[in-house]
């Protein structure tokens, strides 16, 4: 099976880091994706809202050099969490698992910089983080 994702887009909102107990790094990040297409005679655009976890090393460059607003190529795996509620009720998620993230110039800076990618490798992911 493959489950792989690609996703380019805008942060909504500065990454949030937290560490898990055995001293993990993990940072959530926001991402805003949008598509123009015309319906009829009229350019609609249609924005996607996804939830992005990264772990390792890669969390701690996300959430240093990262701000609202910036754009970021995202690659990596579909995961949904469940979990239920202190009154009982189910609840589910998806969200994407990162394994690298591709910093995007800023878009005053876009003629100088190419961007800059931390991979899983650099960021040193680990499968077995990624239910936190």
């Amino acid at each position: 099976m493959l489950n792989k994702v690609i996703m380019i887009g805008n942060l909504t909102r500065n990454p949030e880091l937290r560490y898990t107990p055995n001293g993990t790094p993990v940072a959530t990040l926001g991402l805003a994706c949008s598509r123009k297409f015309k319906q009829g005679e009229e350019l609609k655009e249609e924005v996607t809202f996804v939830d992005i976890v990264v772990f390792g090393k890669q969390a701690e460059h996300c959430s240093q050099y990262l701000l609202k607003g910036q754009g970021v190529i995202i690659e990596g795996r579909l995961q949904q969490r469940r979990w239920e509620t202190e009154d009982k009720q189910k609840r589910s998620k998806h969200e994407i698992v990162a394994q690298s993230v591709t910093f995007m110039p800023k878009r005053d800076a876009a003629s100088q910089d190419t961007g800059h990618e931390v991979t899983a490798e650099e960021g040193a992911i680990e499968d077995e983080h990624a239910s936190v």
